[in-house]
């Protein structure tokens, strides 16, 4: 039986690529922790199989899972799984902070965990892992990213291949495929790892460029570019939840369902999705207004109980692609600045404490002459300090 190799196990992964795969039949996955086994604990005695709690729908069994390995325990058996034939498919859902990617969008070569990797020679990250493995594999595969980045797979293909070149590996690139992907599904994080709970909303557009063969997935979209699905996603659904969770934050609020419902919060979140909605291709625009309907009524589902703080995490590498991006492309002043404007209010209120990879440097700027403009350069949001509110 053919494989999906998946680094990233998480709430996410599971409601969304393991469903697809389970639909599809004939394939199995095995996981990857890069961190902890927690996970692999929680769903070894009942053979890795969980239940899909998906909204109206009931509870669905997913027994595609068929093992999780821990990567620090055995790193061996991760990079063995790379370079085995039958894993066809390499997906990941690690966060925008797990490529490792400096402001620009590269493979950061100063940043710890690479700078670490590439001296000792051992893997460590996704990045790591991926240009050891595919130095030794030998057929064809294609590595999927499923996180929520611009030309997610792109980035992570040049990654993939600078750090190669850093570290001497000579990877066969001619038969390894990055296609680009967007991936759409809310599903909140919760502490059991044998029922994931999730909305009966799904969506997956994927760039059609497979280099190995690959699960018949029902519903998915496989377009030649995906990129104007994906910044319908990621400017409007994306955005709007970013706004939500600082100035839910900020207002008392716990959970997206309530700040929704708050009547200033529900007229921004719609302007930050209405306004961004401006600076689509025209291939989405058409799409646009339904689109941002079927959001608010998503983002007002109380049975998902969403936290805003786990939206609220690592705004440093969201915010760029969510809300700066959309404001500078408007080029004037508008919803997706007030969301900009609450991140440096709950940083502020956090007194620095958030969780974010960029933590410490947020406590500097904080602390700096001008903290305004320290904190918007490092969302790269300088230049647009004229046009975000104060």
């Amino acid at each position: 039986m053919p494989r999906i190799l998946h680094f990233g196990l998480g709430n996410f992964a599971r409601a969304h690529l393991a469903d697809y795969t389970q639909d599809a039949g004939g394939w199995d996955i095995v996981g990857v922790s890069l961190r902890a086994g927690t996970v692999r604990d929680g769903l070894a005695a009942q053979g890795f199989a969980y239940d899909l709690d998906v909204q109206g729908q009931g509870i669905k069994r997913i027994d595609v899972l068929k093992d999780i390995l821990v990567a620090p325990e055995n790193p061996d058996a991760v990079l063995g799984q790379i370079t085995a034939p039958r894993v066809q498919v390499i997906s990941a859902t690690v966060t925008e902070k797990g490529y490792h990617l400096d402001g620009n969008g590269v493979l950061d070569l100063q940043e710890t965990v690479i700078r670490d990797e590439l001296a000792k020679k051992a893997p460590r990250s996704l990045i790591g892992y991926l240009a050891h493995g595919l130095a030794m594999r030998t057929t064809p595969v294609t590595v999927l990213s499923c996180d929520n980045m611009p030309g997610n797979g792109d980035r992570l293909g040049a990654a993939v291949q600078r750090f190669g070149r850093c570290a001497g590996l000579s990877i066969n690139f001619e038969h390894i495929t990055f296609p680009n992907a967007m991936v759409d599904r809310i599903t909140p994080a919760s502490a059991q790892p044998d029922v994931v709970h999730t909305e009966a909303f799904r969506e997956w557009v994927i760039e059609d460029r497979f280099a190995a063969p690959r699960p018949d997935w029902p519903d998915v979209q496989f377009v030649q570019d995906v990129a104007p699905h994906e910044l319908r996603k990621l400017r409007m659904l994306n955005g709007a939840h970013s706004y939500l969770a600082y100035a839910g934050c900020l207002a008392g609020y716990v959970h997206v369902h309530e700040a929704i419902n708050d009547a200033q919060l529900r007229k921004s979140a719609r302007d930050v999705m209405d306004q961004a909605a401006l600076t689509l291709p025209q291939a989405v625009q058409g799409q646009a207004e339904g689109y941002a309907d079927a959001l608010i009524a998503r983002f007002e589902n109380p049975q998902l109980a969403h936290r805003l703080r786990q939206i609220a995490m690592d705004g440093t590498q969201k915010l760029p692609y969510r809300l700066v991006a959309p404001l500078r492309a408007r080029g004037t002043s508008g919803a997706a600045g007030l969301g900009i404007a609450a991140w440096m209010q709950f940083c502020h209120a956090q007194n620095g404490a958030v969780d974010d990879p960029q933590h410490a440097q947020i406590t500097t700027a904080l602390r700096a002459a001008d903290p305004r403009k320290a904190l918007l350069a490092l969302i790269g949001a300088a230049d647009l300090d004229t046009i975000i509110p104060e």
